[in-house]
């Protein structure tokens, strides 16, 4: 069953856009024209589900389904980035790009001036509640009379909630977050560790946060579905009608829906495998602590690290791949490994991996060598290695912006990659590789070091 998906864009500053839109009329360029070119230019929005850049790779659901047109067709993707909903429609009209990818609502104001077609989704907006047993949970909307809600101010969940509020009668206790740091996504985690009960996010955010979150269920709807869908200017139908096509073939394939599983049904934690320790020989981490000990050198790093990365990416299991391709002992992703002389199967090979592991653990050490402090400097490796280093080196901006030490992780430049998931920090023109889920890097940092002592203490205990 396809995703229903929403993504609902501001009708009052789109119609005001469109009507004081002057200047020249871009030049006409339909498919034929993209063919002859071999390039499609998409405009999107930065987020957790239209396209972000993780490990130094693009990814997104709508940016993955992009690619997977192109690919069909032939096509270079080339991808421009938009600040805001409005804008979206904005560079479509001026001719910066051929296609918007971020979905936006279904309105009969727009038709005039766009044409919807390719990804066409439904969806609604729904309760975030952590998974109790059955008789404990909300069933149905009357059972929020008493409950507290918490909401994001001035939003189209705080507008739903007040009249569904009014439609019971009153009596949902809602409680209005106005802190502008604070995202749909957050209150997400917040009902996840058990801060708050209940919060309300539109079904596929908080279906891609379920996977992020096993413990938090958003099979309640709260609102009429709406739908939305993928764009291109009115001067582009052949273009409207291929991308229609395409997706009528193709929503059926394994390639299509090995996407929508991969960001909405897929788990994004590591396998919490309590017995992963218990077929090794005593005072040994794993099997492979002689290979680890063997390429230490190379990473300019103690073996326990080594370890404790394969750890943390594979739980020792060499067979395994992340939900975004990442494979092997130290989750290597492909592009990454292919650098280093590897690919394919050869990502299996424990040792290979080992050692393109450290390799690549020496070269994220030496884009750091201004970190005099070496563990310190760990810690901007092992956040590079997880998230991506253009996403550390935006947060180092970001640090020195806000006059906070860019050379320094521990509550400075760490603060700056949580807030990149937010977008007045990640749409800010110091950062040049917008959204990252900056709270799993930071915990990646803290999980990796930690780890790492214990394995230490491990190989102490064995000795005395």
């Amino acid at each position: 069953m396809a995703l229903k998906i929403n993504c609902l864009v501001s009708l009052m500053g789109i119609m005001i856009m469109l009507c004081g839109c002057g200047g020249k009329k871009p030049q006409t360029r339909d498919f034929e024209q993209i063919k002859e070119s071999g390039e499609l230019t998409i405009i999107t929005l930065s987020s957790s589900t239209s396209y972000f850049i993780y490990k130094d790779e693009p990814m997104g659901y709508d940016y993955d389904l992009a690619k997977e047109f192109c690919d069909y067709y032939g096509l270079k993707l080339n991808v421009k980035v938009a600040e805001n909903s409005t804008r979206l429609i904005e560079m479509l009209q001026n001719g910066e790009g051929d296609l918007i990818t971020s979905p936006i609502s279904v309105q009969n104001e727009l038709k005039d001036s766009i044409l919807y077609c390719g990804l066409e989704q439904v969806s609604h907006q729904v309760l975030v509640q952590r998974t109790n047993k059955r008789d404990s949970m909300v069933t149905d909307v009357t059972q929020l009379i008493g409950k507290e809600v918490y909401i994001k101010h001035n939003t189209k969940y705080h507008k739903r909630l007040l009249n569904l509020d009014a439609e019971l009668g009153n009596g949902i206790i809602i409680k209005d977050v106005e802190k502008d740091t604070v995202t749909v996504e957050d209150l997400i985690q917040m009902v996840a560790q058990k801060q708050i009960d209940y919060t309300v996010a539109d079904e596929y955010i908080a279906k891609l946060n379920k996977t992020y979150y096993r413990n938090i269920d958003v099979s309640l709807p709260l609102s009429f579905e709406q739908r939305s869908s993928w764009a291109v200017r009115k001067d582009t139908p052949e273009l409207g009608k291929i991308l229609n096509e395409w997706f009528a073939e193709n929503s059926k394939t394994r390639e299509y829906k090995s996407i929508l599983k991969k960001y909405f049904e897929l788990s994004k934690q590591p396998d919490f495998d309590l017995n992963v320790l218990a077929n090794v020989p005593k005072g040994h981490v794993s099997l492979y602590d002689e290979i680890f000990k063997k390429y230490a050198a190379i990473s300019g790093y103690d073996w326990h690290l080594l370890a404790s990365v394969a750890y943390q990416e594979s739980r020792f299991k060499p067979e395994v791949a992340s939900w975004a391709g990442a494979v092997g002992l130290m989750g290597l992703m492909p592009r990454t490994a292919k650098i280093f002389g590897i690919s394919g199967d050869d990502l299996k090979n424990p040792e290979l991996s080992i050692k393109v592991g450290a390799e690549l653990i020496n070269k994220l050490d030496g884009m750091f060598a201004k970190i005099e402090d070496k563990e310190q400097r760990l810690k901007f490796v092992l956040a590079a290695y997880n998230g991506g280093n253009g996403h550390v080196t935006d947060a180092q901006a970001l640090a020195r912006k806000y006059n906070d030490n860019p050379y320094i992780w521990d509550g400075h430049v760490e603060k700056y990659i949580e807030l990149k998931s937010k977008p007045e920090y990640y749409n800010d023109s110091v950062c040049k590789n917008g959204y990252l889920r900056g709270s799993e890097v930071v915990q990646y940092v803290k999980q990796v070091t930690s780890n790492r002592d214990k394995f230490k203490s491990i190989e102490v205990k064995s000795k005395s």
